[in-house]
């Protein structure tokens, strides 16, 4: 009588975990008939803690084009900027980067 032997094959498959980073969110800052631009700057730098020439820049890019991207980050760091700015009423709205 011939025994049958079976090779006992284990398989091991090894999983990598596929992390992948947030996208960061921009704060947009649109333009509106109403609020001055110097207030607009003033934002600017009592928000973000902006230099004066940076947050002119920021305000004239809303001011000509109709809406800045006035930051880029995390995206519970942008809610709360964009709260402060809207705290502020300042017309603002957040969208996420395509990375």
């Amino acid at each position: 009588m011939a025994l049958s032997t079976r090779a006992a094959t284990k398989e091991q498959t090894k999983t990598r975990p596929q992390t992948k980073l947030a996208a960061p969110w921009n704060i947009i800052v649109h333009d509106d008939p109403v609020t001055l631009m110097s207030y607009v700057s003033r934002v600017f730098v009592l928000v973000f803690g902006y230099a004066q020439d940076k947050a002119h820049r920021l305000m004239m890019e809303v001011h000509k084009t109709g809406r800045s991207i006035v930051w880029t980050g995390a995206r519970e760091h942008a809610e709360v900027y964009a709260q402060k700015l809207q705290a502020h009423h300042l017309l603002t709205t957040l969208e996420v980067t395509d990375v």
